[in-house]
């Protein structure tokens, strides 16, 4: 009987022995204690996770930095992202890198009347003898030697002329001549015979409507055959003294190059020009305009290292930079070439051009 409790006991400790065998691990401690306490531990990120953040968020930004990394290489071509003003400077300093130059702010208007103002301004030093490049004696001349220069130069104009004026001094003369013979006379210049329509009917309008007479009006020159604004301005601002701007296609090329117009269509680009310059200004200015583009701003090779106004233009390196190689592309009297005129006024600085061979 009082070895009852003794052996009860001695099975409760085996059971127990026998369960911890299998719940007891290494160091004396529980195993399901052990998997609670993981578990506690997993519900409690803030103190387990803590240390792993720094970890993770490198890693994290590892991806994003190779993103923005390979965006400019997937664009080609593209612009670095700026840098900070501090960081360009040191940078700069030091040499070791190389940035975008900023750029530049847009032109301002009236920074742009500056500019063109300045430019005129120099091109009257430059060319203080400019004139209008067409050999005349009176406002009859000029008007048909305008109409002829059409599709040919100045100089080929002012070598047939004489001819012409000599056969034909007056309009009454031109409207009652033989068209055929008109057509020979002026043949050099190209399209004789819609030059001849043009010019024979000038001078039969002038007969008839104007009493022989050259207007001084806009308005009715420009109803003349063959005349048109550009002819009128040539006419009234070097026979009559009013001033107009003459839109050729030297002085539209320029103005745009120089990016005081953006328009195309010659009344456009006349009427913008004319918001910048005052109206004095105005015959003069097409002048020097026509005398830079003919003899320095080409079309197809500007003689930019010879240009005096480089400092001013907006479009300088689209020709020849190199002063040596520029110096060459100089035409007329600017490359020590005669000029277009056969009868060149005072003061023109450079030789009188040939007269037509016999060959034409």
């Amino acid at each position: 009987m009082s070895n009852s409790p003794v052996r009860a006991q001695a099975k409760g400790a085996e059971r127990v022995s026998a369960e911890g065998n299998s719940a007891v691990g290494e160091h004396g401690v529980s195993k399901r204690v052990k998997a609670s306490n993981r578990k506690a531990e997993g519900s409690e990120p803030a103190k387990s996770a803590q240390p792993a953040r720094p970890a993770a968020s490198a890693r994290a930004a590892k991806p994003a930095a190779s993103a923005r990394a390979a965006k400019p290489a997937a664009s080609a071509g593209a612009a670095k992202p700026a840098a900070s003003d501090k960081a360009a400077r040191s940078a700069a300093s030091a040499g070791s890198a190389t940035f975008a130059k900023p750029a530049a702010k847009p032109e301002s208007r009236l920074a742009m009347v500056r500019r063109a103002r300045k430019i005129n301004r120099e091109l009257a030093e430059v060319f203080s003898y400019a004139h209008p490049e067409l050999d005349f004696r009176n406002p009859f001349e000029l008007l048909v030697a305008t109409v002829l220069s059409a599709q040919t130069t100045d100089l080929r104009v002012n070598q047939t002329t004489p001819a012409l004026f000599a056969k034909y001094p007056t309009p009454e003369d031109l409207a009652a001549a033989v068209p055929e013979e008109v057509e020979e006379l002026i043949r050099p210049t190209g399209f004789f015979r819609a030059k001849t329509k043009s010019i024979m009917g000038l001078a039969a309008a002038l007969r008839d409507d104007f009493g022989g007479e050259v207007p001084g009006r806009l308005e009715d020159l420009v109803k003349l055959p063959g005349v048109g604004r550009k002819t009128a301005f040539v006419v009234l601002g070097n026979a009559f003294g009013v001033p107009g701007i003459t839109v050729d296609t030297h002085f539209m090329r320029l103005v745009r190059r120089w990016r005081w117009t953006e328009q195309e269509d010659p009344v456009k680009i006349e009427a913008e020009i004319a918001e910048i310059f005052p109206k004095s200004e105005w015959t003069m200015l097409s002048h020097r305009v026509i005398f830079h583009g003919r003899r320095i701003c080409h079309a197809r090779k500007p003689a930019c290292g010879a240009c005096p106004i480089t400092h001013l233009c907006p479009s300088y390196g689209e020709g020849e930079t190199d002063p040596e190689k520029a110096r060459k592309l100089l035409k007329y009297e600017m490359g020590g070439f005669p000029g277009q005129r056969l009868d060149p006024p005072p003061g023109y600085p450079g030789r009188p051009a040939p007269p037509l061979s016999p060959s034409g």
